[in-house]
């Protein structure tokens, strides 16, 4: 079972989460979620343990503990749902209505950031404006 643990102290780490959880079974897997550019936690966290029971234990045991200051916060962990891997409406990181890549806003083609038509880096407006950086 996967367990999600929530309200952690930023200076909680794997080691801290393993040591606690493996007194109620094994414990496979412990992830810290961390800021990709800071390194710092999050403050979350998943504990994977392969026994259901042992895991369902260590959520009860564990519920309201308190680790460095900051009551632990337990659930079963949900699976992720899948992502959309479409264009959401358009093009590649469309935004808005119609139009291409990086559209964000109403029509038109790349990098469009407002209303309606027009190419690239428009970001604005309403309606018309044609190609490269029109802003309006």
């Amino acid at each position: 079972m996967n367990i999600y643990v929530e309200n952690l102290d930023f200076s909680v780490d794997t080691v801290d989460l393993t040591m606690h959880f493996a007194q109620f079974g094994l414990v496979t897997e412990v992830k810290v979620v961390t800021d990709k550019f800071s390194g710092r936690s999050k403050g979350f966290a998943f504990i994977e343990m392969p026994n259901d029971d042992e895991a369902q234990k260590a959520i009860e045991a564990s519920q309201g503990f308190e680790m460095n200051g900051k009551t632990m916060v337990l659930s079963e962990a949900k699976p992720q749902a899948p992502r959309r891997m479409d264009n959401r409406g358009g093009g590649g990181y469309n935004r808005g209505g119609g139009g291409g890549g990086f559209n964000r806003g109403g029509g038109g083609g790349g990098y469009n950031r407002g209303g309606g038509g027009g190419g690239g880096y428009n970001r604005g407006g309403d309606g018309g404006g044609g190609g490269g950086y029109n802003r309006w």
